[in-house]
This record gives structure tokens, sequence and C-alpha cells, in this order.
């Protein structure tokens, strides 16, 4: 998992409310491996017609936001079924930040396990960005996730909340795993001195 500290990078508009995570990764890629590149399964049946050519009126398949790496959402991204294969597609494809109004809840904890920044902001700050990122080419936006902030295209600022554990993992690219492995020599000496006899 790649640490993230900063990022600067192209926003893609996702305009539709209750984008679930069935149209973020339609249900039959659910038995692929975690080692498969999940990128490509991407908001398939949004990106691909059934004959398997790009529909060209998908946000990510148009020239200026296929190197987007920050989304801009609506309400209720993420809702639905609880899969973590939604994160992967979006973390494979290069996604590593996502803004939006509100998120479903097991999407936003999934996001934070696999390095993907879920950004909670006010709807009236969201719904004229997303406007903006429908009606014109793409924009830059700026994250920086030490100081809790998001810069947007017009050069404003805006805060957003981001759990302490979280944070860190964030930081340093670590998932849970990772992180209680950090701690071996503290776990081998608990394991050693729990086991001494009395």
């Amino acid at each position: 998992m790649e640490s993230l500290i900063h990022l600067d990078a192209t926003a893609a508009p996702i305009v539709a409310i209750n984008c679930d995570t069935d149209q973020i990764l339609p249900a039959r890629f659910l038995q692929k491996p975690r080692s498969d590149d999940f990128g490509q399964f991407l908001f398939r049946e949004l990106r691909f017609g059934p004959d398997g050519v790009e529909r060209p009126e998908f946000v990510l398949n148009r020239s200026s936001f296929r190197e987007a790496r920050i989304l801009v959402a609506n309400h209720n991204f993420g809702c639905g079924s609880s899969r973590e294969h939604a994160v992967w597609a979006l973390y494979d494809y290069g996604i590593r930040a996502v803004i939006a109004p509100s998120f479903g809840d097991i999407f936003f904890i999934n996001c934070l396990k696999n390095g993907l920044l879920p950004i909670v902001l006010p709807e009236q700050i969201v719904l004229p960005l997303l406007e903006s990122l429908s009606s014109e080419n793409a924009r830059r936006i700026s994250v920086d996730v030490s100081a809790q902030t998001v810069t947007l295209p017009d050069g404003a600022s805006h805060a957003f909340d981001l759990e302490p554990f979280a944070k860190a993992c964030l930081l340093r690219g670590m998932d849970e795993i990772d992180f209680t492995l950090s701690h071996q020599d503290r776990i081998d000496a608990f394991e050693r001195n729990r086991a001494a006899p009395f």
C-alpha cells in the first residue's frame, strides 16, 4: 500500500446520487483474487458497452479525466453491499481520494483500511464543485493529509475530519495488519513473558 501524504491531481466528477458498490464494481467480478488488477473492472457497466467498447460519454473515458486520481462524488457514494472489492477497483485504477457530502458507512471504513482517503465536505461545497467539474475541462485538487485540508481549483481550502489511527496508517502506507506487525518485537516479548513460569 502506498503512503498518502500529499496528493495534487486531476479530479473527475461522479454526479449520480447513491452511486452504489455494484456500479463501482459489478458483482460478477467478486470471485477474482486480490492479486488481479481490479482497476480494469471499475465502473465496468458504465465505462463499457456490452461489446466491450468504451462509452465515450462516461467521465473516465474522456481524455481530460483519464489520469484522474481524485473523484468528486455526490451523496451516499459507495452505498449498497459491503464488498471491499469496490475499494480495490478504485485503488487499482489509481484513485487515491474521493470527496463527497456523504458515503456508505461500510464503504467509508473499507476505504481507510485499503489506503483510499474518503473526504466528507459539506454539500454546499461539493455540489458546486461537481457542477464546475462537469461543465469544464479537468481541474486539479490538492489534498494535504497531514494538515487535513483540501484545496479546490478556485484556491479555497477546506478542512476535513480524519480519525488519528487511520491518518497514521495512510501517512505510513500501512494497513491494520502492517501496523500490528510493526510491533512484532513487543508482541514476541509479551508472548515470552506470558509463557514464562511463575
